[in-house]
């Protein structure tokens, strides 16, 4: 057994925001496990070609966008699930942080950043 603290990672810059990676390869867990937060008003263009994942919203609000358009609004005590390595976009709301807890199977090394650019989805 072991526990982590927020404290005890230094986060890493993704792009439009900032994840605190508390499990990662490393940790033999099979999974791991970001605290993340996008910064309010921006939108990234994201996909994981290699990890599915799962995130649920503790604090703020914002949008989750499916390439085709499709909406999903986020907030508090929302998951929403990338199950097929889905390309999608990701709006934190014009007045306030998104914060999320993430999930990614299989799990990431921890120093992973995103390429955010309006030419396509950032990949990794």
């Amino acid at each position: 057994m072991f526990t982590r603290s927020v404290d005890d990672v230094v986060p890493v810059e993704w792009g439009n925001g900032t994840s605190h990676r508390l499990l990662v390869e490393a940790d033999r867990m099979g999974f791991a496990f970001a605290v993340t937060l996008v910064r309010q008003g921006t939108t990234s263009a994201l996909q994981y070609r290699e990890h599915l994942e799962a995130c649920f919203c503790v604090e703020g609000s914002g949008e989750v966008v499916e390439k085709d358009g499709t909406r999903h609004k986020i907030l508090p005590g929302t998951i929403y699930v990338l199950d097929e390595h889905d390309p999608h976009y990701l709006i934190a709301s014009d007045y306030e942080d998104l914060h999320l807890v993430s999930v990614f199977n299989p799990p990431i090394v921890g120093n992973e950043r995103h390429t955010l650019s309006e030419d396509g989805f950032s990949q990794y």
